[in-house]
């Protein structure tokens, strides 16, 4: 695929370099070099915010809010649903955005795409659906009413593996609740969060109640911003260990926080399990995104009968994946996000062979420009080498042989995550008595794709607090207000 001949609209990274998005206008800067995974050449230079441009976005948010809370709820889920048209009219050129900056094979990216815009979509539904409650006391004697209010301006913190997904999941329930917002896009890939702002200016979002920023210091501008008073929510996803320090700085202003976390997810294949339905849910759960996502399979435990079975079969389809740039149409498995990630899967699978783990196919980086490695099986991998307990992020499927259900339970809930997990067994009762024994917030049974809209996303344990998605992730950004009413 020749680029050149293809950057155009919404695909052009040009586009979305224009500026810090602040106030429905858009503040000129440079300073930070975005990559191309599949290649390692530069595409463009971003907006590097500092703490006074950050604050600019503050003043803009909360310059916005009263009107915005204001606005009717049908308005903003006419509003919503727009965006969501104007998505799907350019989902092609999005798509080839998102794969020119993370690096994602084709097919991927365009199924992020169709599943980013339904979060708009679904809230454009609940916006007009926000809960009350009217009842009495328990002695009869007075009313209870119960309203909802707009949470307050709010920060978002998305990662760069989803980089329309993740900030869709936020700004639609965010702004069906009445909140206005500001949105930090992980510098590996800021350009998709750039169209998203052009694309809901054009859907008729409001000046200063989307408001995108960029930075290079995510520490001292994010801490900035919390400080705020006016700043009264944090929405975050990425890993664990910088989900830790947000916390301690929202606690400083006991700001309310949603953090969807790491993830070590365990699929589990027991020996009556269809064994081609659970490769190829196997192949969702572990390939979706090269890896690089939190629900994806990180720890695969099969039962001593099938165990040999799945090993070959997996080996023969990872095999056969076609590795290379995520904008070839043929790709099915494209570059990891940097040079860093591939050091990483690359140290866990050597730490696991020099423990007495075999690779199947893969284990080796790929050299040349770009940042490749290959679609990778190793098995009979010690409990207790690093790479069971580190979350991959790659193309590496990691298998374990179990014998019994209780060991499957016991190994599954060896990790400080509980984001994801996943069963196989044509026996459903085993299926469920298993999975409810697996500490974790999210359980998918014969199947290796769970993610919906529709349904609460997220987890447990050092997974992360609250739920996105589905009928309870608008409650993330109302605060119930009581009424005692006398009449």
């Amino acid at each position: 695929m020749v680029l050149d001949n293809v950057f155009t609209g919404y695909a052009d990274p040009q586009l979305h370099a224009e500026g810090l998005f602040i106030n429905g206008k858009w503040v000129a800067g440079d300073g930070i070099p975005v990559t191309d995974p599949s290649s390692g050449n530069t595409l463009v230079e971003v907006p590097d915010a500092n703490i006074a441009e950050a604050m600019s976005a503050v003043d803009a948010a909360d310059a916005a809010a009263k009107g915005w809370r204001e606005t009717p709820p049908r308005q903003r889920s006419e509003i919503l649903r727009s965006w969501f048209t104007l998505m799907t009219e350019h989902a092609e050129e999005l798509a080839l955005l998102i794969s020119l900056e993370n690096g994602k094979a084709l097919t991927d990216a365009r199924g992020e795409v169709a599943y980013a815009a339904e979060f708009f979509r679904w809230y454009a539904e609940e916006a007009t659906r926000i809960p009350g409650e009217y009842r009495h006391t328990p002695n009869g004697a007075h009313h209870i009413l119960v309203d909802h209010d707009p949470i307050g301006i709010a920060l978002l913190i998305t990662p760069w593996n989803f980089p329309a997904a993740m900030a869709t999941r936020k700004i639609g329930p965010a702004l069906a609740a009445g909140c206005t917002v500001i949105l930090k896009p992980a510098s590996e890939t800021p350009l998709t969060a750039y169209a998203m702002a052009r694309l809901g200016a054009e859907a008729g979002v409001p000046p200063g109640v989307v408001n995108v920023i960029t930075t290079s210091d995510p520490g001292p501008v994010s801490s900035a911003i919390l400080s705020d008073p006016r700043v009264r929510k944090l929405s975050f996803t990425g890993s664990t260990g910088v989900g830790r320090i947000l916390l301690a700085e929202a606690a400083k202003t006991v700001v309310s926080c949603s953090m969807e976390l790491g993830g070590n997810a365990p699929f589990i294949v027991m020996d009556d399990a269809n064994l081609d339905a659970a490769l190829n849910g196997a192949m969702v759960a572990k390939m979706r995104n090269g890896g690089e996502a939190c629900t994806a399979a990180n720890r695969f435990y099969v039962q001593s009968g099938i165990h040999d079975a799945f090993v070959a079969g997996l080996t023969q389809r990872m095999q056969a994946l076609k590795l290379g740039a995520g904008y070839d149409a043929e790709t099915q498995c494209g570059p990891m996000i940097t040079t860093k990630a591939v050091e990483k899967i690359d140290r866990l699978v050597a730490e696991a062979k020099e423990r007495g783990a075999q690779v199947t196919t893969g284990g080796t980086p790929q050299p040349g420009s770009g940042y490749y490695y290959p679609p990778t099986v190793i098995e009979n991998v010690p409990t207790d080498a690093a790479i069971a307990h580190e979350e991959i992020f790659g193309p590496v499927a990691a298998i374990y042989r179990f014998d019994t259900e209780d060991e499957a339970i016991r190994m599954a809930n060896t990790t400080e995550y509980g984001l994801a997990a996943y069963v196989y067994s044509r026996d459903i009762t085993r299926a469920m008595r298993v999975g409810r024994g697996i500490e974790t917030g999210m359980l998918g049974i014969n199947r290796g794709l769970m993610s919906d809209p529709a349904a609460p996303f997220g987890g447990v344990k050092q997974s992360g607090l609250g739920r996105e998605g589905g009928v309870t992730g608008i409650l993330e950004f109302l605060e119930p207000k009581y009424f005692a009413v006398e009449f």
